[in-house]
């Protein structure tokens, strides 16, 4: 194996975890900086209602990409258990596999994106001097969809094979340029919001050229070949298997979060300003618990592979709490320094920085919640099922916010900002104890059917 791929089935746990898990954090921050330095820009030089604009399009963009982007996950896991269990061949046609599917799939999602996003973006009440900013951004954004898939399946794969450090650096080449592209359209050629959206598109662009060149010059089972590309139904299969319910799970928060965002856009331009800033700076947060959810994924895929058990409910125990300690410190200093940090975004309206703080002083210091559940799930779809989660958070978190939206939410003396972004905390919580019941009963019965095989 190579030195720059991670060990995840022999050795100390917990350094190994947090090795794999700081690449990761970093290339998401990375990541993150494409829609941050959108907002910034536009807001310095385009004032709050490009801010809104750019903001209004996070909900219904994740609604179209969540369920392909699923599929990622899918490959990912199905080559991290392959690697597991020492089946190279089996890796070598996921990853040849797992490359046209990401093109095919990106090039659907250009057109459906196109198509819906105007009507979406209708649909979720923008408000109209909003609306042709927000569909402008999106449809900027949805043309280079096949490059986007390409960078997330590719960086999957990498992922699953332990090699987090290269996605960083990806990432980090594609976020300068998308910043230093961001300043040039918007400042220079005075482009507004069309100006960042090429920005950012031009930067997936760089980092999806930049994860397939990795890819074939790798000299072990996930190197990638144009000669050797072709989609394995047996592989597809499995990679739906696990991707499919992982994506329809995403949408279904994106569904949620899309009423959410509705009944955000019902408080006007100024909130959705400052709701918009506050959530650029969850995001922030988001991604350093998000790291152990992949680290929790990761590792019990090929742990699984392995049939290592007990390293999966220890990968489990470790990233959880990393998750939920990591969350619980710097969710709690991005409200301390929220006010500071808003301003950042929004320089013409104190409402706006007063509206985006009582987001933050909800969601930001509840966060590890989030990040506790999500490392769990990651555990048990990393033993490939997937349904369990879907379903779990179907039920756990979408459909009971749909209920809190349309019951407490609805009650006049209930309707305010603060009653619609308690919903997530207790969602939350609710999940959490879902996901270790299903969990305990997960790993049980993969145990019987490993031992079942051996015999």
């Amino acid at each position: 194996m190579l030195r720059r791929n991670r060990d995840m089935c022999s050795g100390p746990m917990l350094g190994n975890i947090i090795m794999y898990t700081i690449p990761i954090i970093l290339q998401s921050l990375m990541q993150l900086l494409y829609n941050a330095a959108d907002l910034v820009v536009v807001g310095r030089f385009c004032g709050s209602t490009s801010v809104g604009a750019v903001g209004a399009t996070s909900s219904p963009t994740t609604l179209i990409f969540s369920l392909f982007l699923g599929l990622a996950v899918g490959a990912g896991a199905t080559a991290a258990q392959s690697i597991g269990a020492g089946d190279f061949n089996k890796a070598s046609r996921t990853v040849h596999t797992t490359v046209p599917t990401s093109i095919l799939g990106g090039i659907g999602l250009a057109i459906i994106g196109n198509l819906v996003c105007e009507p979406l973006l209708r649909l979720m009440g923008t408000p109209e001097n909003v609306l042709p900013l927000s569909t402008l951004y999106m449809r900027i954004y949805f043309a280079a969809m096949p490059f986007t898939m390409l960078w997330n399946f590719g960086a999957a794969l990498l992922r699953a094979a332990g090699d987090t450090k290269r996605p960083l650096i990806y990432a980090s080449i594609s976020g300068i340029f998308n910043v230093v592209l961001n300043i040039i359209f918007v400042t220079v050629f005075h482009m507004d919001v069309a100006g960042v959206a090429l920005a950012t598109t031009i930067s997936i662009i760089i980092s999806a050229i930049l994860v397939l060149r990795a890819l074939m010059h790798r000299h072990d089972a996930m190197h990638f070949s144009f000669k050797e590309m072709h989609i394995d139904k047996q592989i597809l299969k499995k990679i739906l298997s696990i991707g499919i319910p992982s994506g329809i799970q995403s949408s279904m928060f994106a569904i949620s979060n899309l009423l959410i965002q509705s009944s955000i856009n019902s408080f006007g331009d100024i909130f959705l300003a400052g709701s918009s800033s506050a959530g650029s700076i969850e995001g922030f947060v988001y991604v350093i618990m998000s790291a152990f959810y992949q680290a929790s994924l990761n590792f019990s895929a090929q742990n699984y592979g392995a049939r290592k058990f007990d390293r999966i409910k220890k990968a489990m125990l470790l990233c959880t709490l990393c998750a939920g300690v990591s969350g619980l410190v710097v969710g709690n200093l991005a409200y301390i320094f929220g006010d500071k940090l808003l301003s950042i975004y929004i320089t013409d309206s104190p409402q706006a920085i007063s509206y985006g703080l009582v987001k933050l002083s909800i969601i930001c210091c509840t966060y590890f919640l989030c990040g506790i559940m999500e490392a769990i799930s990651g555990a048990i779809r990393g033993m490939g099922s997937s349904l369990s989660t879907m379903i779990i958070s179907v039920f756990g978190i979408c459909i009971l916010r749909v209920v809190w939206i349309y019951t407490i939410f609805a009650i006049p003396q209930w309707h305010t900002p603060e009653c619609l972004f308690l919903s997530y905390p207790i969602t939350w919580i609710i999940t959490i104890i879902a996901y270790l019941i299903a969990f305990i009963v997960v790993i049980k019965k993969k145990q019987k059917q490993a031992l079942a095989e051996a015999q």
